[in-house]
């Protein structure tokens, strides 16, 4: 099996990567239907500047939840690294503890 990831989601720093690219893509996005909420305001267009109000509140939830994701990708990253950590920690005891048994047994 393969090491490299073939998507996105393969791991938890691919999957924060997208997610950070797609939370620049909604900022682009709400700039221009900002731009074209004002457009749509000077050319007295209500109806369409009421549909993209609709648009730009949309985005804005839609960046909440990218946000809110982003956050829980950065703590799982973090909590990985600290139980990785951790397993490290508890197999360098377990080895020091192997040697300390080895040492005994050859003492006897």
């Amino acid at each position: 099996m393969s090491d490299k990831a073939e998507t996105p989601f393969d791991s938890i720093e691919g999957s924060h990567e997208y997610v950070a690219m797609l939370a620049e893509a909604l900022d682009e996005a709400r700039r221009d239907v900002e731009a074209e909420i004002a457009a749509a305001e000077r050319e007295g267009a209500s109806r369409r500047k009421e549909a993209l109000l609709l648009v730009s509140y949309n985005l804005a939830k839609l960046n909440l939840h990218i946000t809110s994701s982003r956050r829980i990708l950065n703590d799982l990253r973090s909590l990985r690294r600290l139980l990785l950590a951790e397993r490290g920690l508890l197999a360098e005891d377990q080895k020091a503890e192997d040697e300390k048994g080895i040492a005994a047994a050859e003492g006897v």
